[in-house]
């Protein structure tokens, strides 16, 4: 029982459901695990023992009963940004450390209808603004392959978590790239689902038109195993859409790689800061899904360099926006003896928020202002459907788009970025979510210092059953998702 946490998502459930071993005994597992090891990676802000017992309790009870669904009695943790009724929800943020949701996010209250036990909250960059999970206002996560370098960001929690074997998977969210990016850093899969395939329903708001929640886990299996729980229409989510829900699992072997038409941009490959290594194991990568019968295809993508400066227009404009809320007044920190409403108002944003944020929140502020309007915020806008129809273009002569995930590697924690160098380093992941389209992360091999590189494939609409059985295909031709960081063969 020592190595519980090396099982898969299947395994685990086969092992529940065979009564090998009980819902809370697994829980127990994880739990001393993250009590020893999460010292060194720090992905959590919030364990919650007490109600994860309680909840692997009520599931050994339902296993006995018949009345189990799959996924009864599966830990997860989430990200910090999902808010979680009588826990604290502080999107990483001291604007709100003192908040306890009065309820539960969709996607928590799916999963508790399905079964899953939740470990606890998982740390992130302030309000998912960042690529390093250093913004956090309870400092910054490690990477479990290197723990003087990041995690990713902003979900680097979450992907620190599973991949320190923590936690057999983890919801995040991905605005430009929160998924893909740190699950390429920590050697995982990601999914960032179509808008509106996943309820935004109780997630903190960054930039709503771009925000999207997708599983994270080691294999494109156990993220289909959650793609299956968070999934689906909610009417409690304007942007939710009617639409059928795959059954992810059952369809992970639906798509032939034979004959599968992969999407070359020929401008990804060129970029100035694509790191060789990245690069090299990319076409690696690419070279075995043309072994197993996929044909590569070169393709233009002509908007390219438009990604990075319509990205920062539009998400910190409506960041602008959805931060307005944080006054001092309602809710979150508030400042200590404001001389007036000026005051509080004042303070408590300048205080309650950090250098990132307030960064963005200016940026946002200055494109909406007016006189700046037209030129910023509705060119930007227009330039945004002229990125979606350069996809949509492409997407006539191929099946998938095929990118790195990120142009490097992990970071070291506190490298010198300065932040438009680092709003650069989104240059593959930001025009996904201006389009609205799905992608995922495979793992596919390490750059010279042992660090993962991670594949990008990205999708058509509502695609995401192709883009994981592509990656399960892969995945079982190769063994890059198998592979562990030294902490996390530390047994508890």
């Amino acid at each position: 029982m020592t190595d519980l946490h090396r099982l898969s998502i299947r395994e685990i459930t086969e092992g529940l459901s065979q009564a090998k071993f009980s819902s809370r005994e697994l829980t127990e597992h994880y739990l001393k695990r993250i009590e020893k090891i999460d010292a060194q990676v720090q992905s959590f802000v919030t364990v919650t023992p007490e109600q994860a017992l309680a909840q692997a309790d009520a599931a050994d009870t339902l296993r006995k009963s018949g009345m189990a669904n799959v996924l009864t009695g599966v830990p997860i943790a989430h990200k910090d940004i999902f808010c979680t009724q009588g826990i604290k929800t502080t999107a990483g943020s001291k604007m709100l450390d003192n908040f306890i949701s009065p309820y539960d996010a969709t996607v928590v209250a799916k999963g508790k209808v399905a079964g899953l036990v939740t470990l606890g909250k998982v740390n992130m960059d302030e309000f998912a603004m960042g690529s390093t999970s250093e913004s956090s206002y309870f400092g910054a996560t490690k990477n479990p392959w290197a723990l003087d370098h990041v995690p990713g960001g902003s979900s680097g929690g979450s992907a620190a978590v599973v991949a320190a074997d923590l936690a057999p998977f983890a919801t995040g969210t991905d605005t430009g790239g929160s998924i893909r990016q740190p699950a390429s850093f920590c050697g995982l899969t990601g999914l960032k689902p179509t808008y509106g395939r996943v309820s935004r329903f109780g997630i903190i708001a960054y930039a709503s038109s771009l925000d999207q929640a997708g599983p994270m886990a080691r294999s494109a299996e156990d993220c289909a195993y959650l793609m299956n729980v968070m999934a689906g229409h909610d009417a409690k989510d304007s942007t939710s859409m009617e639409k059928d829900v795959d059954d992810y699992v059952a369809n992970l072997n639906g798509t032939a790689v034979k004959g599968l038409r992969i999407g070359i941009p020929k401008q990804y490959f060129n970029v100035a800061g694509l790191d060789a290594d990245v690069k090299a194991r990319v076409e690696e990568s690419l070279k075995k899904l043309q072994d197993m019968g996929a044909t590569l295809v070169e393709i233009d993508l002509n908007m390219t360099e438009a990604y990075v400066p319509t990205y920062y227009l539009i998400a910190p404009a409506e960041a602008s926006s959805n931060l307005q809320r944080y006054d001092g007044v309602r809710y979150g920190y508030r400042c200590e003896n404001p001389v007036d409403l000026t005051d509080l108002y004042k303070r408590s944003r300048s205080e309650g928020f950090g250098p990132e944020v307030q960064r963005r929140i200016l940026i946002g502020t200055y494109a909406l202002s007016a006189g700046y309007y037209d030129a910023y915020y509705v060119k930007a806008q227009k330039v945004r459907r002229l990125i979606q129809q350069d996809f949509l273009k492409a997407f006539e002569s191929v099946d998938v788009i095929a990118a790195p995930s990120a142009p490097t590697t992990a970071y070291k924690i506190g490298a010198s970025l300065d932040p438009v160098e680092m709003y650069l380093g989104d240059i593959y992941t930001i025009a996904v979510n201006l389009a609205g389209l799905p992608a995922i992360n495979a793992p596919v091999g390490f750059d010279k210092d042992q660090l993962p590189v991670g594949l990008q494939l990205i999708g058509n609409y509502w695609s995401e059953s192709q883009l994981l059985s592509v990656v399960h295909q892969y995945q079982q031709a190769t063994d890059w998702h198998t592979q562990r960081a030294a902490i996390a063969e530390e047994n508890a």
